[in-house]
């Protein structure tokens, strides 16, 4: 059941397009979208762009994610302990 609706929602976005939906927001200039329709996912490339998140990019924004997470960590200890 599951594979007909995929392939319906697949069909409707090959006829009217995808309905993007932001599934996560992986720093400020990266974020992640799903198809409301197809449950296709896409990513935001480092020049802004659209791109098919494969594992790899999803792994890429994973890291990013951790590292954009330390950062504002740090820079909110660090503004604490100045005021």
């Amino acid at each position: 059941m599951k594979t007909s609706n995929s392939t319906f929602g697949r069909v409707l976005c090959s006829l009217f397009g995808h309905n993007y939906v932001v599934s996560r927001k992986v720093t400020l200039h990266i974020t992640e979208y799903q198809c409301t329709k197809c449950k296709c996912e896409m990513t935001t490339n480092e020049l802004g762009r659209m791109d098919v998140l494969t594992p790899e990019l999803k792994e890429i924004n994973e890291t990013l994610a951790k590292f954009y997470r330390r950062r504002q960590a740090i820079l909110e200890h660090t503004l604490q302990s100045v005021a």
